[in-house]
């Protein structure tokens, strides 16, 4: 069976995944950057949000797809704001 992409784009399921990957992607980008800025390994920056290592690991590889209050989180125990930029994928 052929499916073609533009198919798939109709699909509710479909722009829900995208969704998804995209808020994961900035996630990812945005903890790692702000942990960068802090100066902080992985494990270090885990510690001193009370999260384990292995979680910002898949946060910022994309593999975790966090909840806005672990954003939160991680925000107020850094004293930092994580930005995110809405863009809808119509």
């Amino acid at each position: 069976m052929n499916i073609l992409l533009k198919d798939l784009k109709k699909s509710p399921e479909f722009k829900k995944v995208v969704e998804q990957e995209k808020l994961a992607t900035q996630a990812a980008y945005e903890v790692h950057k702000l942990r960068t800025k802090l100066g902080l390994s992985q494990r270090d920056f885990a510690t001193l949000v009370g999260k384990p290592q292995s979680t910002i690991s898949r946060i910022e590889t994309g593999e975790m797809n966090p909840s806005f209050q672990l954003l939160n989180e991680i925000g107020e125990k850094t004293n930092s704001t994580l930005e995110f930029k809405y863009v809808s994928s119509n």
